[in-house]
């Protein structure tokens, strides 16, 4: 415990700015991880422990795909579409087959693809870090902020999180396609009865939240270190993340990442050896206080 760093940072604007850009760094990556995770249990209902490899999976992509063609914009582009396509073959081959069944078939099943996605990954790209090193429209000086200073790509990073929660939170809410989804969300049932091709919308769910985690590890491999595994730990914080804004909830996700976000990067420096924990302590004290989470419903 660091309480005096803490209160040294909490005053200085500089670290300030640092650490807050750092956090919201942090909280915008779980959020694109932890909304397409709380959008596949709202409709379909179930946990897709699988969604941290495919996060893994958008970074490796991407960085293949920066290599091979120095396009960044093609990197995030085939990630997307990549990982939404992998998603796609997963629900339809594998996730449908256990829509209903024991929650512990359906933890079985994406247990054993973290571990192949994981082995696969280290067959084809090794085992080793690997770096994709920052796009060439990037490498600009830092802005000065009240002393601190902002990297361009996190700017663009944070530009294209809440452009992608603004998107989706207009479809959800104004398209049919989002009226459906909030119809399949609240019953599932009722929705197959009024002539839904509820298959097809459960696809297009699984593609849409795979898709969202394919984008984050895109963000995330000019910043982060790309190796097999890399998607656990984010894992677990996305479901930090949908626990404290309330399963199924879009908005609830977005607000809880930067909670998140901000209580690790604050927390690394006044509780070096307790990160991790400060986070489950604030999920702890968020449902204490609200048990269905900051935006949840209690069911019926």
């Amino acid at each position: 415990m660091n309480l005096d760093a803490l209160l040294d940072c909490v005053a200085a604007s500089s670290c300030l700015v640092t650490q807050i850009s750092a956090g919201l760094i942090i909280g915008m990556l779980l959020f694109l991880v932890a909304c397409g995770l709380t959008l596949i249990f709202g409709v379909l209902g179930v946990i897709n422990f699988t969604h941290g490899s495919f996060y893994m999976m958008g970074a490796y992509i991407a960085l293949t795909t920066f290599q091979t063609t120095g396009s960044y914009a093609l990197a995030v582009l085939a990630s997307t579409l990549g990982v939404a396509l992998f998603g796609v073959i997963f629900e339809r081959f594998f996730m449908a087959r256990v829509y209903g069944a024991d929650v512990l078939m359906q933890l079985l099943v994406c247990y054993a693809f973290i571990l192949i996605l994981d082995d696969v990954a280290k067959i084809v790209w090794g085992a080793d870090f690997r770096a994709m090193g920052m796009p060439e429209a990037f490498v600009l000086p830092p802005l000065r902020v009240a002393g601190g200073f902002l990297p361009p790509f996190y700017l663009f990073l944070a530009a294209v999180t809440v452009a992608i929660a603004i998107t989706l939170g207009v479809v959800i809410a104004k398209t049919r396609f989002g009226k459906i989804v909030r119809a399949a969300a609240a019953n599932r049932q009722m929705v197959g009865v009024l002539g839904i091709n509820t298959a097809l919308l459960y696809a297009a769910v699984f593609a849409l939240g795979s898709a969202l985690a394919g984008i984050a590890g895109a963000l995330a491999a000019p910043v982060r270190s790309v190796v097999p595994g890399m998607g656990f730990s984010i894992l677990i914080e996305s479901f930090i993340v949908t626990v404290i804004g309330g399963m199924g909830s879009i908005a609830g996700a977005f607000v809880a990442a930067i909670l998140v976000g901000i209580t690790r990067s604050f927390g690394s420096i006044g509780f070096p050896l307790f990160t991790d924990g400060t986070m489950f302590v604030f999920m702890v004290l968020v449902l204490l206080i609200k048990p269905t989470g900051l935006f949840g419903r209690r069911p019926g």
